[in-house]
């Protein structure tokens, strides 16, 4: 299957989205399982960061399968393929690059941290860019960076205790989460090498961002399950 194969699965996917359907095209569904993990093994190491070159896709790719026990939207299937580039997989720490295939033009490519549900991560990253503000701000207003991105995230209304409103910084001391998004056209997703090299220049683009978050989150310890 073809990353354009893929893209219509999807889309299909949309439309029927229940156990019948899956069950019934079964094998479109492992062929297109199968193509997404051979385009992440390509990135991967077109990439060519350490480590990371030499991950599974497997091991970093989310399951399509929803919990719906606590949630309105009762389909049952995630009509995307997605999956966290980083060297501790799935974990949101340490940050990567996330991304997203779906069809109608939704897919993406993403970096930086999406959760903000660990406290002590967002206080690291709040310090990080305080103590080094010219760095992060060096980052973030790159002019090819601009091009691309915008640093997104959830926000508190005001400055949390303990940070000075004036602060070069302010605005991003505000924020619980810091992530990126770029858009990716299906038309693009289609061509599989344009889409590899195009993923690829995002990401480099997106990686000293990345790199100023994981410094920040060098000591963050997940949090015990009870």
């Amino acid at each position: 299957m073809n990353t354009a194969e893929l893209l219509n699965f999807i889309n299909e996917l949309k439309q029927h989205n229940n156990k019948e359907w899956m069950h019934e095209h079964k094998k479109e569904y492992q062929a297109a399982q199968q193509c997404f993990y051979d385009l992440l093994r390509d990135l991967l190491l077109g990439l060519d960061e350490g480590e990371l070159s030499f991950m599974d896709p497997k091991e970093l790719t989310y399951r399509m399968v929803r919990d719906t026990r606590f949630s309105k939207d009762k389909s049952l299937y995630n009509p995307n393929f997605r999956a966290h580039l980083s060297t501790g997989g799935k974990l949101p720490i340490p940050v990567g690059y996330y991304i997203s295939l779906t069809s109608q033009n939704q897919s993406f490519i993403g970096g930086g941290l999406f959760a903000d549900v660990f406290n002590d991560a967002t206080t690291m990253i709040r310090s990080h860019i305080q103590q080094n503000p010219d760095a992060f701000l060096a980052i973030i207003n790159d002019s090819e960076f601009r091009k691309y991105f915008k640093v997104g995230g959830t926000k508190l209304k005001k400055l949390p205790k303990g940070y000075e409103e004036d602060a070069k910084v302010g605005e991003y001391l505000r924020y619980k989460s810091w992530y990126l998004e770029a858009f990716i056209e299906d038309e693009l997703i289609a061509e599989r090498e344009l889409f590899i090299a195009e993923t690829i220049k995002l990401c480099r683009l997106m990686k000293p961002f990345n790199d100023f978050l994981n410094a920040a989150l060098i000591d963050f310890v997940f949090p015990e399950r009870h």
